[in-house]
């Protein structure tokens, strides 16, 4: 188990978040390829004066290493936020609830930017998710038992062995067709529960040009990862 600790600034301006586990043989540093967050782990005996030290002799490796990604960005007027792959202005108004207009995310002047727009998203993944997994799910052959949204870091999404679909509800910002290849994904999974070639075959009779939807996340990914809807 790791147990989050304070944090220290390395180089005197990389932020750098500590983290102690029972599991580490050794120091290492990681930086989240969304947000460029700096993570050190220590070994459980190892010394706070000793980790300060193997940081900042990597400083200017995570400087670099740092420059090169796609920082946090803030969802709020002015910004332009991608909604089903196409970038959109978001601009305060005296609406009462957010509305798209063409290259426009409307949003009301008096709420939160993030709050309200986050809700949206989410609604807007659950309608395009129940849709494409229905579909899918007719074409298999097969049923799933439920359908849910999380924001996920490490997936776009998983099927339980008792058929419960979940999801990131971040893919409502991604291009139609990369989150129709997701939901083709889990879907699939329904009837193979491994990603084994009868289990990728599933997925190419779902979704035939899946690979290139594939490739899509792994390169952009991450700067869906990078809106920060809240403080």
């Amino acid at each position: 188990m790791q147990e989050k600790m304070d944090r220290i600034l390395v180089g005197g301006d990389i932020p750098v978040t500590l983290r102690r586990s029972a599991r580490a043989r050794r120091m290492t540093l990681r930086v989240a390829r969304a947000g460029g967050e700096v993570v050190l782990t220590l070994p459980s005996r190892a010394s706070l004066r000793d980790g300060q030290a193997f940081a900042e002799s990597r400083a200017e490796w995570l400087r670099q290493t740092r420059a090169g990604m796609t920082l946090l960005q803030a969802v709020a007027p002015g910004a332009a936020l991608p909604v089903e792959g196409l970038p959109r202005l978001i601009v305060p108004t005296d609406a009462r609830r957010v509305e798209l207009a063409g290259d426009r995310l409307m949003v009301p002047q008096n709420r939160p930017a993030g709050v309200v727009v986050e809700a949206w998203l989410k609604h807007l993944a659950q309608a395009r998710l129940i849709a494409a997994c229905d579909r899918h799910a007719a074409a298999l052959g097969r049923r799933f038992r439920a359908l849910a949204l999380r924001d996920t870091r490490s997936r776009w999404g998983s099927c339980t062995h008792d058929g419960r679909l979940m999801f990131s509800w971040r893919l409502a910002m991604a291009p139609p067709e990369v989150l129709d290849y997701v939901a083709a994904h889990e879907v699939a999974h329904l009837a193979h529960m491994d990603h084994s070639p009868a289990f990728w075959a599933a997925t190419a009779r779902l979704m035939p040009d899946h690979a290139r939807h594939r490739a899509w996340l792994r390169s952009h990914g991450h700067e869906l990862l990078a809106w920060r809807f809240r403080n």
